[in-house]
Formats: structure tokens, C-alpha cells, sequence
């Protein structure tokens, strides 16, 4: 398959369930951007929403102020992000404590890039988990969470073939993981083929699609070289010419995943993760063109009561 078409049956929004990725503000101006895509975003009554967890502690204490502000002043699910990246395992299990404490039962347990970038050469704390089945493992230990983890439909870069990429999602799965969550990917034939070896492997978890909006294409192109995802000749020719025009970029990016969306959806394919950047514009437009509508957030706090 080249490319994707638009086309959407009436009633296919109300088969299709999404979750938003967000990442924690470094700075005031950030901070409210974030702030204004979740309040525009929780209208779309999205299953969850993930927050972003990197090494370093102040990245950690941001990502926790991020889902302790969601769970207070919301009606959204948090999902916080785990890795194992520059910290002990006690470190690790104290965090993922406090993070229950506060209320969190989802979480998305992650190896996590180096500290130094991805491409750079991934070294475990000496005292820490070697990978995302061992994090997986200490999560299930200390409570019944719901733990997403990560799959790649092109194989994860480190990996080097796809039976050893889906040996270490089935370690996870065996470890107590819930669903699996893709990286980014623009062909849907990779990503059913992917979905067939793993299933071929026995693993029968949700493997849900993760969706980009290309806010700027060279940008998402510079990282996908960076991280071994296959930019398709015809998505780039969509793009063409379009760097100085942002209104076009954003309604080619819109239209473009909306497509793609749509034909996983034919494909059998009902829960989607989308990549927001913090940035709710491009998400908004596109859970529109699948059939996705907002609600008043009143009435989201209303269901979520009654519930």
C-alpha cells in the first residue's frame, strides 16, 4: 500500500476509542500550552491520557505535578509514564508507590532512550531494571495496575531482528503487561504485518496504533532517520513545498492522518494513541474527520459521577 484514502462510514466514530500523550511543560509558557490542549482534548472524552517521564529528577517531579494536576482539575485518566532510565530499582519502585498514592492505577512502562539521546548506547543503572519486562515485573509486584508498554512495527533500532524484538514484547506480556503501545509509523501494511508476527508468537494483547500529526514534517523525517522509522515517498511528496505555509502543512497533516486512521480502522484496528506534541489544534481536527465529537467537559464530570 502506497498511500491511505479518506472516506468514513456514518457511525465510525462511535466504534473508534482514543488516548493523548502528553509531555511535561519545562517553563510558564509551556505550561499553559499543555494546559490549553488538555482543556480542549478532554472534550474528545479520550480513554486515557499518558504523561511523559524522562532520567533526571526534575523531569520526574514535572511529570508528577502534570498527573496530580489532571487527576484534581479534570475529568481525564492519567497514565503515568515509568522508565528505568538513570535510577536504582528502589528508586524506581519508590516512584511507581507514590504515583499509586496519588491515585494512578495506569501506567506506560518503558526501557527509556539514554540519557545522552537516541542513537547513544543504552547502559542500565548498575543497581537498577536491565529493560521494560524487568520494569513490568516490579510494577505487577507492587500493585494490579493497567500497564501499557511499547511495540515496533519496524523493529526497535537496538534490536537486531524482529523474532528478538517480539521475544522481549512477549517477556513483557508474560511480566503482566496489559496492551502494547506502537512508535509512530506511517505505513499500515508494516504495521499489520508486525501485528501478524506477533500474534503468530501467541501474544494476543492490544497492539494499538501510535498516530503522529507531522507538525513539521523536517522535523518528524530528522527524527524518524534518528530512530529507524521508514518515511514513505508519498508522504513526503504531500509535504513538498509546504515548509513556508504552515495553514497548508496543518491541513495536509490533518487530512493525512485522518486517512491513515481510517484505514487501520477498516482494518479491524478501534484504539488509537496519538502523539499530541501539546499541542491540540492537528488531534482535535483530525478525531473530527473520523467521526470523534466534543462534549461540554460539565458533562464529561457528569458521566464520569455516575459512573
Amino acid at each position: 500500500m502506497s498511500q491511505f484514502r479518506l472516506s468514513r462510514r456514518p457511525d465510525i466514530g462511535d466504534k473508534i476509542r482514543v488516548s493523548f500523550e502528553f509531555f511535561p511543560p519545562k517553563s510558564d509558557e509551556m505550561e499553559k500550552r499543555l494546559w490549553d490542549t488538555v482543556t480542549r482534548l478532554e472534550q474528545l472524552r479520550p480513554r486515557f491520557v499518558s504523561v511523559t517521564y524522562g532520567a533526571g529528577g526534575s523531569t520526574r517531579e514535572r511529570t508528577a505535578r502534570t498527573v496530580k494536576r489532571i487527576l484534581n482539575e479534570t475529568s481525564l485518566t492519567p497514565a503515568a509514564h515509568m522508565t528505568c532510565v538513570d535510577a536504582s530499582r528502589a528508586e524506581v519502585d519508590a516512584v511507581i508507590r507514590e504515583f499509586a498514592e496519588m491515585g494512578v492505577s495506569r501506567f506506560v512502562a518503558l526501557r527509556g532512550d539514554p540519557a545522552e539521546g537516541v542513537g547513544a548506547a543504552y547502559q542500565p543503572h548498575p543497581e537498577g531494571y536491565a529493560n521494560g519486562a524487568e520494569l513490568v515485573g516490579a510494577m505487577r509486584e507492587i500493585g494490579d495496575f493497567d500497564i501499557s508498554v511499547s511495540a515496533y512495527p519496524e523493529k526497535h533500532p537496538e534490536s537486531p531482528d524482529f523474532a528478538t524484538d517480539i521475544d522481549m514484547l512477549k517477556r513483557k506480556v508474560d511480566n503482566g503487561a496489559t496492551r502494547a503501545i506502537t512508535q509512530f509509523f506511517f505505513d499500515n501494511d508494516m504495521y499489520e504485518r508486525y501485528v501478524e508476527r506477533v500474534r503468530r508468537a501467541g501474544l494476543y494483547i492490544p497492539i494499538v496504533p501510535g498516530i503522529l500529526p507531522v507538525h513539521n514534517f523536517a522535523q518528524v523525517a530528522n527524527f524518524c532517520s534518528r530512530c529507524g522509522a521508514h518515511v514513505p515517498a508519498w508522504l513526503a511528496e504531500r509535504f513538498e513545498g509546504l515548509a513556508q505555509d504552515p495553514q497548508t502543512h496543518a491541513l495536509v497533516a490533518s487530512a493525512v492522518a485522518a486517512e491513515q486512521v481510517l484505514d487501520l480502522v477498516e482494518r479491524g484496528v478501534s484504539d488509537f494513541h496519538f502523539y499530541t506534541m501539546n499541542r491540540a489544534d492537528l488531534v482535535f481536527a483530525i478525531c473530527h474527520m473520523i467521526g470523534i465529537r466534543a462534549h461540554p467537559v460539565e458533562e464529561n464530570a457528569a458521566a464520569s459521577a455516575a459512573a
